[in-house]
């Protein structure tokens, strides 16, 4: 049987041991068919989808720098999410995505206002 289909069975049953290694120690399935970049990025993009905390986005975005994204990369991400995500929950993730690259948007932002 195809890997894939191996993996979607057991994730479909809930398989509590491959559950438990993916949230402990990460995919093996994911590290044999992506690069980290491209995994690193997604994990940004579900941040984004769920909406995630500061800390969560500080994190993400910190693995995706170390596995060679660049800061456009990242910004990019923004963009790919929102046709699924919608425009508002793009909006309220950008100032965290903003710090986490180390850039305050929302100073910036009043720095323009007169």
């Amino acid at each position: 049987m195809d890997d894939y289909k191996e993996h979607l069975r057991r994730l479909a049953v809930h398989d509590d041991a491959l559950l438990e290694m993916i949230a402990a120690a990460g995919s093996s399935f994911v590290t044999s068919v992506m690069d980290q970049r491209t995994e690193a990025l997604l994990r940004i993009a579900a941040a984004i989808a769920v909406d995630a905390a500061p800390s969560s986005f500080q994190h993400a975005v910190a693995h995706a720098l170390a596995a060679g994204a660049t800061s456009d990369e990242i910004v990019a991400t923004l963009d790919a999410v929102t046709p699924v995500t919608g425009a508002a929950r793009v909006v309220q993730c950008v100032p965290k995505v903003a710090l986490a690259l180390g850039y305050d948007v929302e100073e910036a932002l009043e720095l323009l206002d007169p």
